[in-house]
């Protein structure tokens, strides 16, 4: 590619070397740099890419963007220096694969829970209403009807890009992807034209990184402040931080929520474990999913569908025809009338929506035995509070482990068991080995008892010391009423 189409709208402070060179390809990553490379020096949250410059020089680079100039430059290379390599690195790779969110409408969620499901619900939406559309959730990344895995919530902008190009390639006319906080304070989301933004709500995660609550929800906001004025802006204003997204938001703005005044409204009038009768704009809606956090989700759902110009009525009945989510309040049902559910629940809030809405369901008739772990290597802080929350909420709370990773599982639990209260510590066990806590919260279930397995959802592994062994919280819960 021509250097001047490369880093077209490109704010450069300093050419150094000669411009008269090729590029082959483009890399944050040094090890992937070979002849004729441009490397980007990106600096990231544990490395700096400046320190491997020499390294991509070795592999005959051409291009190095950075921020400051090495002391050794052979005269062969071109050194581009600018502000920021991680917003370069993002609109370096829009144009390299031809600014392809221009080419779609591209539509992103952010906030702390309900990302996955909107998203994937949006996808299905406009895939029956007959339109080619792409998808970037947690879950998985789906590219027409190619699946192609998922390692992060939001990709890397290189590989965000070429994902966007080959949707553009055969032909979407949308892509719907999770926004994560890490991702816009990282700027892994420069160089994206987006035609809508969703602010689903904000509550405690992530903290291991952001430090603060305000740093946290700033890093969102960064996602609504980079919006263009043919955009929209969407935001859930039952959530106190809504309105903050749309200050100095140069986008269109619109609301959605169940309690407060807002753009569009959705009631719940009826709920049970087979799902939800909604009032949504005026119009009765019977759905499979439940909950007052999916009535969150369907409603952000059908606002964004309505900005993106679908029709009313074929949204609505689209609406009623969704089933759920992988791993997101999965029902599973024993022969002898126990249920379990399995929900992705990882945070404080998250545990408590997903607890309210089986205790309004069960209307205290039945008992609630809760099986929940945390994260290694995450924010720390949010262990306690989500024992507290669980064990104030279920009948039984059995802590085991999750994903412990470098952390050894006892110690995640024993943070955890900081946060029950002294007088219901006699209704809290340990139990590290996740199967066995699954069987032994099975067992205590009577007929009509609910167990709630909570925090890995759709995850199909565990990870331990940095290795992943294959566990699936469904496999494990249908074997165990099967026998």
């Amino acid at each position: 590619m021509e250097l001047n189409k490369l880093f077209e709208d490109i704010k450069v402070r300093e050419w150094v070397g000669d411009r008269n060179v090729t590029v082959a390809d483009i890399t944050a990553d040094s090890r992937k740099a070979v002849k004729n490379s441009l490397f980007i020096a990106v600096r990231g949250v544990n490395v700096d890419g400046h320190k491997f410059i020499g390294q991509v020089l070795d592999a005959g680079a051409s291009v190095v963007v950075c921020e400051e100039l090495p002391e050794n430059r052979p005269n062969n290379v071109l050194f581009v220096i600018v502000e920021n390599c991680g917003i370069a690195l993002g609109q370096l790779a829009s144009n390299w694969y031809g600014r392809p969110s221009e080419k779609l409408k591209l539509v992103g969620i952010t906030g702390t829970n309900g990302k996955t499901t909107t998203v994937t619900l949006l996808h299905r939406m406009a895939t029956k209403l007959g339109y080619k559309a792409g998808l970037l959730s947690t879950v998985r990344n789906i590219v027409g009807s190619r699946e192609v895995e998922a390692t992060q919530t939001t990709p890397d902008p290189l590989q965000l890009h070429r994902l966007l190009a080959e949707m553009v390639e055969i032909g979407c006319d949308y892509c719907f992807m999770e926004v994560s906080s890490h991702a816009a304070h990282q700027h892994r989301i420069a160089g994206l034209k987006f035609a809508g933004a969703i602010f689903s709500n904000l509550t405690q995660d992530h903290l291991d990184y952001h430090k603060t609550f305000a740093d946290y929800r700033d890093a969102k906001k960064m996602f609504f402040d980079g919006l263009s004025a043919d955009a929209f802006a969407l935001v859930n204003t039952d959530d106190r931080n809504g309105l903050f997204m749309l200050q100095n938001c140069a986008a269109s703005k619109h609301t959605y929520a169940l309690k407060s005044v807002a753009d569009f409204k959705c009631k719940i009038l009826e709920s049970g474990f087979e799902g939800m009768q909604l009032n949504i704009d005026g119009v009765d809606v019977w759905t499979s999913f439940v909950g007052k956090f999916n009535a969150y989700n369907l409603l952000a759902v059908y606002s964004a569908s309505i900005l993106l110009g679908f029709e009313k009525t074929e949204v609505l009945t689209v609406l009623s025809t969704l089933g759920a989510v992988d791993g997101r309040f999965q029902c599973l049902r024993s022969k002898s009338g126990k249920t379990a559910i399995v929900d992705y629940a990882h945070t404080p809030d998250a545990i408590e929506n997903v607890l309210n809405t089986i205790k309004e369901i069960t209307d205290g008739n039945h008992q609630i035995i809760t099986v929940t772990g945390a994260g290694g290597n995450r924010d720390k802080t949010k262990r306690p509070l989500m024992a507290a929350i669980a064990v104030e909420l279920s009948d039984r709370l059995i802590l085991t482990s999750d994903n412990p990773r470098n952390e050894k599982p006892e110690d995640i639990i024993a943070d955890m068991k900081a946060g029950v209260p002294a007088n219901l510590t006699s209704h809290t066990l340990a139990i590290t080995d996740r199967t066995e806590a699954i069987r032994t919260a099975c067992m205590l279930a009577q007929p009509g008892d609910v167990v709630l397995v909570a925090g890995k959802g759709h995850e199909t592994y565990q990870e331990v010391n940095g290795v992943k062994h294959h566990f699936d919280d469904r496999e494990v819960i249908k074997q165990i009423f099967d026998e």
